[in-house]
């Protein structure tokens, strides 16, 4: 038994543990990596909220805002225009297509290259708006989680309550209970 002892106190004896320090040698210890991972996305998300703190808009932001939501829907309702005016006077429509057919090649790529960079540059900006909102509601999570736990404990019998501890039956119903005397 002395020997034994002896063996299993060299390999795990003494506060150390050789075989989970030689496999730390080959392997990532999963546990101390996540922990640093945890870390290093709280951080993360903790500067990426910090400069997107200051979110309130102004007026003239809002306006900006407003204004270049318009250009969409404009450009919908003129090309249904187009073809409601095509059916009503075809005349008129056909005189002006006349007019557009003299445009130039090089216009029209400028112009679809101006259409192009302006709905790109918005989709881009949007897109890094609704990333930095995930970055704030991300950062109110540990805050949420915080408040569950409180409220759970100064209330146990409603954090125990769910949904298995309804009663099977619901209790009697005087008012049914009565119209079915009746019928």
């Amino acid at each position: 038994m002395g020997l034994i002892e002896k063996i299993f106190t060299m390999i795990f004896g003494g506060g150390r543990n050789m075989v989970r320090e030689t496999a730390e040698v080959f392997r990532e210890n999963a546990e101390a990596s996540a922990v640093r991972s945890t870390s290093l996305q709280t951080q993360a998300l903790t500067q990426h909220g910090a400069e997107f703190s200051h979110s309130q808009k102004g007026g003239f932001d809002r306006f900006m805002d407003g204004l270049n939501r318009l250009p969409r829907p404009l450009l919908a309702f003129g090309t249904l225009g187009l073809f409601i005016t095509a059916m009503v006077d075809p005349i008129w429509f056909a005189t002006r297509m006349q007019g557009v057919a003299l445009v130039p090649d090089p216009l029209w790529w400028l112009l679809g290259a101006i259409v192009s960079f302006y709905f790109g540059a918005r989709h881009q900006f949007k897109g890094q708006e609704f990333q930095r909102s995930i970055a704030e509601t991300m950062l109110r999570v540990p805050q949420v989680v915080e408040n569950i736990r409180s409220l759970n404990a100064l209330s146990p019998n409603v954090a125990a309550y769910s949904i298995g501890n309804l009663p099977a039956k619901p209790e009697g119903n005087a008012a049914l209970a009565e119209w079915r005397a009746k019928s």
